[in-house]
């Protein structure tokens, strides 16, 4: 006979401690604070600790009137700024998927610094931060050896190879349109061609618009200072033009998965794919030690880069992109160290680009300079040459058998501000994997452009 008093006991008890658990987790400490915590984030922060954030930044400022600059505090401080800022773009009704939280992340720090609502302690500790501890040359190398570790060997080839095909002949034709367009416009050629055309092409500032501004100081009889006035607000202007078009691009390879290899150039054979999966299934065993092994790794390659740049003049980000080629070909680190580099390179991007970007905006991005150069002339010829660089890489690439976008946002970074628009650019066609080919793209081409175009000066135009 069954003791149905007994079977109902045990289902009322079984009842009984489900209600609890139910009410347990129905309390807001911890279980409130942790749902908080799990399902409520900015960029990659809890909300909790992002509020918290906030107000101890602000609190030192307040009663202290200064913010250190230590790197501590400038974790806290760029995280929270770069977060915000970059989550606002992200909101944003339709530029919010063409790259507006890279371009809001880099340029509303820049306004705020220019109309004085960023309080200037947190001005002059980032600005002091970003200037001596060059943190963009740690992210730059970081985001180049994971990627360069994490190409197959037959697509690092070939696709330096290829490459240079729709970066010339999208240079060729956006000099073209542009110097046109400048003349259609009332400009003459002259003026088109070295005060907008090649400051858009030139690599950015440190690399492009100072060498163009000593140039035509030397060449023009111009004050240099008033070169560089001429030509930076240009080169900002290109930047801002390739973070558009980087955000198109990324929509265009949503709509249309075909053209796009989602941050390959080419085609990965079949063994290739292998060997991708087999890192894949490394990276998920990998301990605390790979990771560091990871970042030594990209440090050391950023060092070959630096001795290589004393040695030979070459950047140390290219000369380090050099080294981590070599040392992938030669299968010279481990598959265990490949797979830590690939983790530290998934974790800068995810983590530390828009930090970087705020730090950007705030140190060396002059908003009035920008402001400056808003002209309808200028809008019409800088969008004109870098939309059509941007257009001929794509078809030419496509020609090539290579995936246009992919290919299409590496002529977007032709127009870039060096390293610091590469990162805005990729982060808005969320390809962050292209990173080498931007670096050839920026530092390589401008510095061809620049010094064959003030050679063509010096010596037959003036």
């Amino acid at each position: 006979m069954v003791d149905l008093s007994s079977t109902n006991k045990t289902q009322g008890d079984k009842d009984k401690n489900t209600t609890n658990s139910i009410n347990q987790n129905n309390k807001f400490w911890p279980y409130g604070w942790w749902k908080l915590m799990d399902d409520y984030k900015i960029g990659v922060i809890p909300l909790p600790l992002f509020i918290i954030a906030g107000i101890m930044i602000f609190a030192e400022v307040l009663v202290t009137g200064k913010l250190p600059s230590e790197i501590v505090v400038m974790v806290v401080t760029c995280a929270f700024f770069g977060f915000l800022c970059g989550e606002i773009g992200k909101r944003l009704p339709i530029v919010g998927k063409m790259g507006a939280a890279a371009i809001c992340a880099t340029f509303i720090p820049s306004a705020l610094v220019y109309y004085g609502i960023l309080p200037s302690p947190i001005v002059q500790a980032t600005t002091k931060f970003y200037k001596d501890t060059h943190i963009l040359y740690l992210y730059i190398c970081c985001i180049i050896v994971g990627s360069i570790m994490n190409m197959d060997k037959k697509t690092l080839i070939q696709g330096f190879l290829k490459i240079f095909v729709p970066m010339a002949c999208g240079e060729i034709v956006g000099m073209l349109v542009g110097v046109g367009m400048g003349y259609i416009l009332g400009l003459s050629p002259f003026e088109t061609f070295f005060f907008l055309v090649l400051p858009i092409m030139a690599g950015g500032v440190g690399e492009g618009a100072i060498p163009l501004s000593i140039g035509y100081a030397s060449i023009l009889g111009m004050e240099q200072g008033d070169a560089l006035g001429r030509v930076l607000p240009i080169v900002m202007l290109g930047g801002l033009t390739g973070i558009i078009c980087g955000g198109v691009l990324n929509r265009l390879g949503k709509a249309y998965p075909h053209l796009t290899g989602n941050g390959r150039l080419l085609p990965a054979s079949e063994e290739d794919e292998n060997n991708n999966n087999k890192a894949t299934k490394t990276e998920s065993i990998m301990d605390v030690t790979t990771f560091a092994s990871g970042v030594l790794l990209a440090a050391l390659l950023y060092m070959v880069g630096m001795i290589g740049h004393k040695l030979t003049g070459i950047p140390a980000p290219v000369g380090m992109l050099f080294a981590a080629v070599i040392v992938k070909l030669a299968s010279g680190v481990s598959p265990k160290v490949l797979s830590g580099s690939q983790v530290v390179y998934k974790f800068f991007q995810t983590s530390v680009t828009y930090p970087i970007l705020f730090a950007v905006g705030v140190a060396i991005t002059p908003w009035e300079k920008i402001v400056a150069a808003f002209t309808i002339v200028n809008l019409i010829v800088i969008v004109c040459t870098v939309v059509s660089l941007v257009t001929t890489g794509f078809f030419v690439a496509k020609k090539l058998g290579m995936y246009p976008i992919d290919a299409a946002v590496i002529s977007c970074c032709q127009s870039g501000q060096g390293g610091t628009g590469d990162v805005a650019i990729l982060t808005a066609a969320e390809r962050m994997e292209l990173m080498p080919f931007a670096q050839i793209a920026t530092r390589i081409g401008g510095a061809i452009n620049v010094s064959v175009s003030l050679l063509i000066l010096g010596n037959f135009l003036v």
